[in-house]
């Protein structure tokens, strides 16, 4: 089969297949998604049960379910297992959507001239997921598959994929594999491929402060008691220096320091730092000093607050001196960082800095290890080749800013190296308002997909 030709052949029907999965609001985080994550994995399993998988069946766990599917040809051959997943970020603040986040819309953008596809998840991961599915389904068309393949598409990814370890080691057997492939990543733009080599770990906690046992009189009180959200602002601008490095005592200890050799590398990607400001719509760049901004954003640890909140935000006014103050503080991790060890200084420094008059809690969340996957593995090679026949030119090995835990996890427990090979673009949105993917990317990624596993049973031999 000609696949370019099929896949042309089909595109509305593969579009119109990932909107309507993209319709369903599977947000793992939110208690009152439980039914709707449940429709997003039989989604998912009669998708595959359509295509001809030998098995699939939907694994329920303490949390969301996990759908395992496998297409086993011939033992001999080298087996493929495919990670992704269908949960997706709640779509917060909803009034900064230019379309609904559950209405998916294509539209033209001077990035994506083909398109893109708007809404929630459309490129974290459930637009990524069904590169792999739609891959499948055309290798099912000609019965043709050079590596047996094993797909695991789990519901947890965004809430620290907290059932995923124990279903590992429950399921070792059933997961064998020689190498995972996933899709949760991106490339530097549509003219310069890349492979993702590295991503780094984190550590998510949770913070709150008390200070008297009722929200008072801001007159009658202000000025003598303690304000928990002015001490928790003061605590948190206190966990950066004037040079913007973290001030936590051993938090660099373990910091993997990169040569100048490796540096240099890293800097001949391609990057313009007009472009990034005008994306953003900033007018400069910010971080920590003597870093460049590729390096602050892949290499270098990070300690950032994604949520702070406490006392009176309704309309108009209420002077009132609230009771407590809360925030939510994530830390991007490089090697040889631990997360449980981050978690641990953090939480000992953050109770230290606590004036008189106020208590601290720290509530750990979820977390992950760093990870640096090597180039010179076959499985990296028959990525790298597949881009070249589909792209026409070698991928840049580029290190990640964000966290993929289950990376880390799947050396661990399964013994199995991954292969970071994602099609998504920094400008994406991924987690904000009017997260999309391009048509292009999702198209162009089905093409390299379908060319990895040749190459990959080739290499193998």
């Amino acid at each position: 089969m000609d696949h370019k030709a099929f896949i042309d052949a089909n595109r509305e029907r593969f579009l119109d297949e990932l909107m309507q999965w993209l319709r369903i609001p599977s947000v793992s985080s939110d208690p009152n998604s439980k039914e709707a994550m449940a429709q997003a994995a039989e989604y998912l399993k009669n998708r595959f049960i359509e295509q001809g998988v030998d098995k699939v069946e939907i694994y329920p766990t303490e949390g969301h379910p996990i759908v395992y599917a496998e297409k086993i040809t011939d033992p001999s051959k080298p087996t493929v297992l495919v990670y992704g997943h269908y949960d997706v970020q709640p779509p917060d603040p909803l009034d900064l959507w230019d379309s609904p986040p559950f209405e998916p819309v294509i539209k033209k953008t001077e990035e994506h001239p083909e398109g893109a596809i708007y809404a929630r998840g459309s490129c974290d991961d459930k637009g990524q997921v069904y590169m792999h599915v739609k891959a499948f389904e055309i290798m099912a068309k000609d019965n043709d598959f050079p590596c047996n393949m094993k797909f695991m598409i789990e519901g947890e990814e965004e809430i620290g994929s907290v059932n995923l370890g124990k279903f590992c080691e429950e399921h070792k057997d059933m997961l064998k594999s020689d190498v995972i492939l996933i899709s949760d990543t991106g490339i530097i733009d549509n003219n310069t491929p890349s492979i993702s080599t590295g991503l780094r770990g984190l550590s998510y906690v949770e913070v709150e402060v008390t200070g008297p046992n009722r929200d008072l009189h801001s007159g009658v009180y202000g000025g003598a008691v303690g304000n928990p959200i002015n001490i928790l602002a003061k605590m948190i601008a206190s966990m950066h220096d004037e040079n913007n490095h973290i001030t936590i005592p051993g938090f660099y200890d373990k910091v993997e320091e990169l040569s100048k050799e490796e540096r240099s590398k890293m800097a001949e990607a391609p990057f313009s730092l007009d472009a990034y400001e005008k994306d953003l719509k900033i007018d400069s760049v910010y971080g920590e000093k003597d870093y460049s901004t590729l390096e602050r954003a892949s290499i270098r640890p990070t300690l950032d607050v994604n949520g702070i909140w406490g006392g009176y935000t309704g309309p108009g006014a209420k002077t009132v001196l609230p009771s407590k103050a809360f925030a939510k503080i994530s830390m991007r991790l490089v090697p040889h960082q631990s997360s449980d060890e981050i978690t641990e200084l953090f939480s000992k420094h953050f109770k230290s800095i606590a004036p008189a008059g106020v208590k601290v809690e720290v509530h750990p969340h979820h977390g992950g290890e760093p990870v640096v996957t090597p180039t010179d593995s076959l499985e990296y090679k028959a990525a790298a080749l597949a881009i070249v026949d589909t792209f026409g030119k070698e991928p840049i090995p580029q290190r990640g800013g964000g966290s993929i835990p289950i990376v880390a996890l799947f050396e661990s427990v399964l013994g199995v190296k991954s292969v970071l090979m994602g099609f998504g673009l920094d400008s994406d949105d991924i987690h904000s308002p009017n997260e999309h993917y391009g048509v292009f990317n999702f198209f162009k990624g089905i093409e390299t997909i379908l060319r990895f596993y040749p190459h990959y049973a080739e290499l193998k031999k």
